[in-house]
C-alpha cells in the first residue's frame, strides 16, 4: 500500500489525527503529510472532514424524521439520470442520493421535522418532478450501523458465569 492510501485509511478511521501523528505512523515528515493531504483535497478525493454523530443521542437529530425513497425514473435524452439527480440533490431535505441497479433507479435519503413534512416533500416535490414514474417511501426507525460505525452501545456483560 502506498503512503497516500495509508494516509487516507488513517483519516477514514480518525479524521482528527494530526499531521504529526500521521507522520509518525507512516514514517513521513509532517510537511510531507500536509502536502499529501493538500493534494488529496485539491484532487477532490477528500471532500470534507466531519464528525459522525449518533442521532439517538443528539437532541436535534433525534427529533428528525428520516426516510429512504426509491424512485423509478425515465432518464433524459443526452443527460441520462444526471440532470434529474441534480434537480433532486439541490433540495435541502436531501441528505444522500444514489443511482441504483435493480428494481428502482434512484435512492434518496431525506430528513424532515415530521412525518407530514416528509410526506409533503415526497408528494409535492419529488413525485411531481418530470421524469419521476413512481416513488416508494420507507421511514428509518432506528440506526444500528452506518458506514461501518455501530450506533448502539453493547454494554451487556456477555461473560458466562463459572460454577464450581
Amino acid at each position: 500500500m502506498d503512503t497516500t492510501e495509508e494516509i487516507l485509511n488513517l483519516l477514514r478511521d480518525n479524521a482528527r489525527l494530526s499531521n504529526d501523528d500521521i507522520a509518525a505512523m507512516t514514517k513521513k515528515t509532517p510537511a510531507e503529510v500536509a502536502e499529501i493531504i493538500k493534494k488529496l483535497e485539491a484532487d477532490g478525493i477528500i471532500l470534507k472532514f466531519a464528525a459522525i454523530v449518533n442521532p439517538e443521542r443528539d437532541k436535534e437529530a433525534r427529533n428528525k424524521v428520516r426516510a429512504e425513497i426509491e424512485l423509478q425514473v425515465t432518464p433524459e435524452r443526452e443527460h441520462g439520470f444526471d440532470a434529474l439527480a441534480e434537480r433532486i440533490y439541490k433540495f435541502p431535505q436531501v441528505k444522500s442520493l444514489y443511482l441504483m441497479s435493480g428494481g428502482y433507479d434512484l435512492k434518496v435519503v431525506i430528513e424532515g421535522d415530521s412525518l407530514q413534512e416528509v410526506a409533503f416533500f415526497v408528494s409535492s416535490k419529488l413525485a411531481t418532478l418530470s421524469g419521476v414514474r413512481s416513488t416508494k417511501t420507507c421511514f428509518i426507525l432506528k440506526t444500528y450501523k452506518k458506514d461501518d460505525v455501530l450506533y448502539i452501545e453493547d454494554d451487556k456483560d456477555r461473560r458466562e458465569g463459572v460454577q464450581a
